[in-house]
């Protein structure tokens, strides 16, 4: 198995699109809630809060896939990114340590995500250490 330096994820309550890679290799996984719940912008009963089982078990099996980066950029619609952050916060402080950046990003292509990832990355690494 390769070594990827850099992870990133486009992330929607749909799917997760996660993209391991390091200067040569790209490895692409999808992964889908296994109960995709429907998008709902307010519900009052759950004071606006979606945290399902199901959703907690998505996000587990994003943050399993991502664990291996050194590197990871967390992108998508604005409340997806955020919840993946806080999820990461929450229960994987070592994982969370590598997010670099958090970018809301539409719903870009895999080829345009690829480059915005490549993009990220060669400013990230060619930036004075922070240590």
């Amino acid at each position: 198995m390769a070594d990827y330096l850099h992870a990133i994820v486009w992330i929607d309550h749909r799917e997760a699109k996660i993209f391991l890679f390091n200067a040569t290799e790209v490895d692409r996984m999808m992964l889908h809630p296994h109960d995709p719940s429907r998008h709902i912008l307010y519900n009052a009963s759950k004071e606006g809060k979606d945290d399902t089982p199901s959703k907690d078990a998505f996000l587990e099996q994003v943050s399993a896939e991502i664990c291996d980066g050194k590197a990871i950029l967390i992108t998508g619609p604005s409340n997806e990114t955020s919840e993946l952050a806080a999820h990461l916060r929450r229960h994987h402080l070592n994982i969370a340590s590598f997010v670099v950046g958090i970018e809301t990003i539409d719903h870009p292509s895999n080829g345009a995500l690829i480059a915005v990832a490549r993009l990220f990355f060669t400013a990230e690494d060619r930036s004075p250490s922070q240590t």
